[in-house]
């Protein structure tokens, strides 16, 4: 990023936070985050981002005192910040061997090793980008940052544009807010006059924000039909939903033939009254634990080949234009249930089926340990990417890009960092299944999730983020919003502040002497209330995202 838009950035910075009175209009000095991000392999590598940052010498072989070994290529880093400092991190690298290699950077500091902060998928004759991150809490006088070939074979690498570049918490935070307000709301100007044209100074206007544009939501289950606290409860918070188990397939065909949707329609009865966007999710799933019974036992390939035509024709027809996504083969990355038993092709067939089926849905990849983590060999960003790629060369009309999120203590800036590289490819991304594990107590799960809910709404390429919180008489997958009586737990806590803080607050205002009033609002539907000497009016806009001004114009 050139001086010149750092320049630029950082006045529209002031600007967003001198109109929203920000106690953090002078707090932004200091780098600005580089969203920068490349999928592709080069033939020479790009310049460093932030000029290399804290990383001043090339890589050389590092001796690590304490356990004798010497780590090659690596960078020895000095005097390391704490307290939480964030660091993101990036380097080109390229293979000096034949044949291609996962590479996963790691970095070991005085008082923790981090064994993955980022990983790239390394070729012999081109350039590959690697980009991660990660927080530090306590300080460190030497750490070795080095880089390893995931499945352990020796191989010669080669490092160019390596950089490091730490943020305090409060230049991080600043940037998401920024992002926000530029990505999340915009500008209105309402506009009041009379019959003739002429603007109306002093006219009170009252603006309320009716719904949101961005899709928040969470999973339900069959324990939300009949339970109107519990339907309340979730129609005053949310505007999207999944549902949980309801459309898989051992849910809706647990015995060969016997093919039931009574639970799925009325629990998509309950999302249509209530104006709910909803994912379906999933047409197949890879993991053969969660195949049904019956379809894993048929002892032929025509046999299989016919149940799965006749499951995705069914469901597909059924529920044609319903839903805004299927998750079409879920796990893909982990699991390959069904390309072991009818060969490779059949997730191509899947997709290409979907998409004749139902083509105004979204079709989805979704997959876990993509944002959660770097240490999943088996769904790193570069492998999701490719696998990406190799359906739409197959000709699949690949249209989203679902990560699932489960977490357990998330890494914000590799989470940034992956989003990025993703972000290149152009398609949008949801979070799909968002939650924070249940090892972890409920105060430490609600602090995490935050962070986690801050990132996705903050980073642009991001469209929509769904909970994992289907609550059951147990209890929830990994984590609840609240408890059996809908009292909040603390992650409910958490949700509800930040949904109060993505909506635009009641605006009551006069208008100026030129007969308008501004305001940055949130993207999504508005009511707008005027009154001027004794006559009164109603109107309403839609506020979608644009770079220019909404100018909203209401006669009296």
């Amino acid at each position: 990023m050139g001086s010149t838009i750092l320049i630029f950035v950082r006045l529209q910075l002031l600007m967003f936070f001198l109109l929203l009175g920000s106690p953090f209009v002078f707090s932004f000095d200091g780098p600005l985050y580089d969203s920068t991000a490349y999928t592709e392999c080069k033939r020479q590598p790009e310049k460093p981002l932030y000029g290399g940052g804290i990383i001043v010498d090339e890589p050389s072989a590092v001796v690590d005192r304490d356990k004798g070994g010497v780590y090659s290529p690596a960078f020895l880093l000095k005097n390391l910040t704490g307290n939480g400092t964030i660091y993101s991190f990036s380097s080109w690298v390229k293979l000096r061997s034949a044949g291609s290699a996962m590479i996963q950077a790691s970095l070991k500091a005085e008082d923790e090793t981090y064994s993955c902060i980022g990983t790239v998928l390394a070729k012999r004759g081109c350039w590959s980008f690697l980009k991660g991150g990660f927080v530090l809490d306590s300080p460190s006088n030497l750490s070795i940052l080095f880089f390893q070939n995931t499945d352990g074979r020796d191989v010669s690498l080669a490092i160019a544009s390596a950089s490091l570049q730490p943020f305090s918490v409060q230049q991080w935070n600043t940037y998401q807010q920024y992002m926000i307000n530029t990505k999340r709301k915009r500008a209105v100007t309402v506009h009041v006059s009379n019959e003739q044209g002429k603007g109306l100074q002093g006219a009170a206007i009252t603006v309320e924000q009716v719904s949101k544009d961005f899709p928040f939501g969470s999973a339900i289950s069959k324990t939300i039909l009949g339970n109107l606290p519990y339907q309340n409860w979730f129609v005053e918070r949310f505007n999207a939903a999944v549902f949980e188990n309801e459309l898989k397939w051992y849910a809706t065909e647990p015995q060969q033939g016997n093919v039931t949707y009574i639970i799925a329609d009325q629990m998509l009865q309950f999302v249509r009254a209530n104006k709910i966007t909803t994912r379906g999710h999933n047409i197949f799933w890879e993991d053969p634990k969660y195949t049904p019974g019956w379809v894993r036992n048929l002892t032929s390939t025509d046999q299989l080949k016919s149940a799965v035509n006749s499951r995705i024709q069914s469901l597909m027809t059924k529920y044609k234009e319903e839903f805004i996504h299927w998750d079409v083969s879920n796990e893909m990355l982990h699991f390959d249930f069904y390309e072991k038993q009818l060969g490779p092709n059949a997730t191509l067939d899947f997709f290409q089926t979907a998409h004749k089926s139902d083509p105004l849905a979204t079709l989805f990849m979704n997959e876990f340990n993509v944002v959660e983590t770097c240490t999943d060999v088996n769904s790193t960003v570069d492998t999701y990417v490719s696998r990406l790629r190799e359906l739409q060369q197959g000709g699949v009309s690949m249209d989203g890009i679902g990560l699932e999120g489960h977490f357990t203590r998330p890494n914000p800036p590799l989470m940034r960092a992956i989003i990025d590289k993703l972000a290149t490819l152009g398609l949008p991304i949801w979070l799909t299944e968002v939650d924070i594990s249940n090892t972890l107590d409920k105060e430490t799960q609600a602090i995490f999730l935050e962070q986690v809910l801050r990132e996705g709404f903050s980073h642009p390429s991001v469209n929509g983020i769904m909970l994992w919180t289907a609550l059951h008489s147990y209890g929830c997958y990994e984590m609840c919003l609240t408890d059996n009586n809908l009292q909040n737990l603390p992650a409910g806590d958490v949700v509800d502040r930040l949904l109060k803080e993505w909506q635009t607050r009641k605006i009551e205002a006069q208008t100026d002497e030129h007969g308008s009033h501004s305001f940055y609002g949130f993207l999504g539907e508005y009511r707008v209330s005027v009154k001027y000497s004794n006559r009164t009016t109603n109107s309403t806009f839609s506020l979608c995202q644009g770079e220019e001004t909404r100018h909203v114009s209401i006669l009296l």
